[in-house]
């Protein structure tokens, strides 16, 4: 037996996409939405999985990193595009290891461009 918890938080950034045949290729932003799922075998003493706040707050401070950036210019993504797939991809990075210090695990990461396209990491775990 499980309990998922989901959280959203939102940042807003420009990035381009490096060897796109197509108009991606050239610098344009999103208001981009990040959906993560954490994974808990138990529950607190008062019922509670993952608390939504504190995950909410650590979701929050890897965002903080992005927002209102391009991100091109930032050295996670010097070596990498910042697709949606990698920016899903660095989010888990940066907040597994705070999830796990809430006794939980991450399960996925989901990040939205548009209403119409997401990507999701979910590690081999």
């Amino acid at each position: 037996m499980a309990y998922l918890v989901k959280v959203e938080g939102r940042f807003a950034a420009a990035h381009a996409v490096r060897g796109y045949d197509g108009s991606c290729e050239r610098l344009h932003g999103h208001n981009f939405a990040v959906t993560v799922v954490a994974e808990a075998a138990t529950l607190n003493e008062i019922g509670i999985a993952v608390d939504f706040k504190e995950l909410s707050k650590h979701l929050g401070d890897v965002l903080e990193v992005l927002d209102h950036r391009n991100l091109n210019e930032l050295p996670a993504f010097s070596a990498r595009n910042a697709t949606a797939e990698n920016v899903a991809a660095f989010v888990y990075e940066k907040l597994a290891p705070k999830v796990k210090a809430l006794g939980a695990t991450l399960r996925r990461v989901t990040v939205e461009e548009s209403p119409k396209y997401a990507a999701s990491f979910v590690p081999d775990l």
